[in-house]
């Protein structure tokens, strides 16, 4: 053999054999890491989504939900006839033919495209008995959010849109206990991506949401949502809300406004539909805050209950002529506050001063938010110290300069309801079925137990009895309420309309004991000449008050004995 073939033997034999080495390296030593390569490349983990938590009242009436429905899918790359396919769907979907037609060619690469997600039983049902070619669409199962009670509670329960993201109330807010953690799967896709095989059922079980239980009760709130639907086609306001409390925990049993909508269909709310007034409108509240300023002045010392002022009808402060709506001479605490006497009241406001105005307006918890577990409240509007002037003195007593929402409203008349506590209103219970645990409530004492219950026994019955609030009134029941007639401010013309008011009125039970504290707020009517908040809101708020404590002597017997035992404890601080 001649020595140029022995080196090109010698060349292959050794290029074959690092060839060979090569090959058993990989085999022996790499197998494991490419073997995991490909796999990784054919599997891929498939989310299962775990329930949302329910919502339910305090009795454990379901409010909100999650059920399975099916949605129609196509893969564009492999639907063979699009003009057939949607020709027959877009008839039973009620879809616009032509469109779906369009998303499918502009999609043809991809391997999938929603035609209509969260199909009702009927239309998936039609769906199926179309006995469309198998190849290219299909029904995926996904979960819906189902509220049982249409419109009931819509402002408090919220919304979510199609992908079953909150938007809106406690779906929004409670949406981390609510949402639990998604699970997985693990699929085989072939080299196209197509699924072949589920390699295992479940890799991850999901962890479902908790069940959320409100302080709301079905009942009351269903009653509260009748009557305001009476009062708005009597009155045509722009809108009405009502909020029913337990002044003794700050648990709120219903609150209600209109317009409303359907969580499960938002869209299709009218303007203005989804805002929550009861927090997030902000409105000066006129004589209902009369009350708590009174009250307060007596616990400072600043007037006693038996003094008199003169309330002749005109008022002389500074450059201002005050009015009363007519004479009433001599008047005590409680004439002010029953006859709702404005010239009573900026005397009191000139006896306190700004300073002592201010910490009294700041004590009810005007001017900052109250905690509750909605999202979007709003604090009202109390302008810094350094802003109020002389005519301060004498406007904010009668409830103006000042913006508050409804809900801070009645959380300061909770203070005069419970012997002097401000508490935090809220709407969650607990927040697990397995953990009944309650929740911490501030409680922050800002009157004597003496001047509150003189407040609510004296006065305030006496504005039912003899005042502005008889409307209020109720057989057997002693009831103490406070009315507001609020003129809104015009910006454009920089003064107090004499057409647009705010009515309201707030009252609870017994007055001995209160179980019971509701506000009914209307803005704007359209129909009263004379929207005073005894004749447009009053009646409407002793319907709720009425329907309130039925629901309460109705309750079960452990139902009672917690009321009776939270009552004794007294919130926890």
């Amino acid at each position: 053999m001649s020595r140029r073939l022995q080196l090109l033997t010698a060349s292959l034999l050794l290029i074959w054999g690092m060839i060979a080495g090569r090959l058993i390296h990989l085999q022996l030593t790499q197998h494991l890491k490419f073997s995991d390569h490909a796999i990784s490349q054919q599997t891929y983990d498939e989310r299962i989504p775990a329930r949302l938590g329910d919502i339910v009242d305090r009795n454990g009436h379901l409010l909100a939900t999650s059920s399975t429905c099916l949605s129609l899918y196509v893969d564009p790359s492999r639907l063979n006839d699009p003009s057939a396919f949607a020709a027959r769907v877009a008839k039973v979907l009620e879809l616009d033919e032509a469109s779906l037609i369009t998303r499918i060619e502009a999609q043809r690469s991809r391997q999938f495209l929603w035609v209509q997600r969260r199909l009702s039983n009927e239309d998936a049902e039609a769906i199926l008995n179309l006995e469309l070619p198998g190849k290219g669409w299909g029904l995926r199962e996904e979960l819906r959010r189902v509220y049982p009670h249409q419109t009931l509670a819509a402002h408090i329960l919220g919304w979510r849109n199609i992908d079953g993201v909150p938007q809106a109330g406690l779906e929004k807010s409670l949406n981390q206990v609510l949402q639990g953690v998604d699970g997985s799967r693990t699929l085989v896709r072939d080299a196209r991506g197509y699924v072949i095989e589920v390699l295992e059922e479940v890799t991850q079980p999901p962890r479902h949401g908790s069940t959320v239980v409100l302080t709301l009760d079905a009942d009351v709130q269903r009653a509260a949502e009748l009557r305001l639907d009476e009062l708005v086609q009597v009155w045509q306001p722009r809108s009405a809300s009502a909020v029913v409390l337990d002044p003794q925990t700050g648990e709120i049993l219903a609150m209600a406004s209109r317009p409303t909508f359907d969580p499960a269909a938002p869209s299709t709310a009218p303007t203005g539909a989804w805002t929550n007034p009861i927090v997030s409108s902000a409105f000066e509240p006129g004589s209902t805050i009369k009350p708590c300023l009174a009250a307060w002045a007596i616990d400072q010392n600043i007037v006693s209950r038996e003094e008199t002022f003169s309330c002749l009808g005109t008022y002389q402060m500074g450059t201002r002529l005050l009015h009363d709506h007519r004479a009433f001479g001599k008047l005590d605490l409680t004439g002010i506050i029953t006859h709702s006497s404005n010239i009573g009241m900026a005397q009191i406001g000139q006896r306190m001063g700004n300073d002592r105005l201010y910490a009294a307006v700041r004590a009810f918890g005007f001017g900052r938010k109250t905690g509750i577990e909605l999202p979007g409240e709003a604090a009202g509007i109390v302008r810094p110290l350094e802003r109020w002037d002389d005519y301060s003195t004498g406007s904010v007593p009668m409830g103006q300069e000042l913006a508050v929402t409804p809900l801070q409203m009645v959380t300061a008349h909770a203070a005069l309801a419970n012997g002097g506590r401000w508490l935090t209103p809220h709407l969650v219970l607990h927040l697990s079925e397995n953990d009944p645990q309650p929740l911490d409530v501030l409680s922050t004492s800002i009157l004597s137990e003496d001047i509150a219950q003189w407040m609510t026994t004296g006065p305030l019955v006496n504005v039912v009895e003899r005042g502005t609030a008889r409307r209020a009134a109720i057989n057997g029941i002693n009831v103490f309420a406070k009315t507001g007639t609020a003129q809104k401010y015009d910006a454009e013309s920089g003064a107090y309309s004499d057409t647009r008011y705010v009515s309201s009125c707030i009252c609870g039970a017994p007055a001995e004991a209160p179980r019971v504290l509701v506000m009914v707020t209307v803005d704007e009517t359209s129909t009263a000449d004379e929207p005073a908040g005894g004749k447009v809101a009053a009646p409407a708020a002793s319907d709720i008050l009425k329907a309130a404590l039925n629901a309460i002597q109705s309750s079960s017997p452990s139902q009672r004995l917690l009321q009776i035992a939270k009552e004794k404890l007294g919130p926890t601080r």
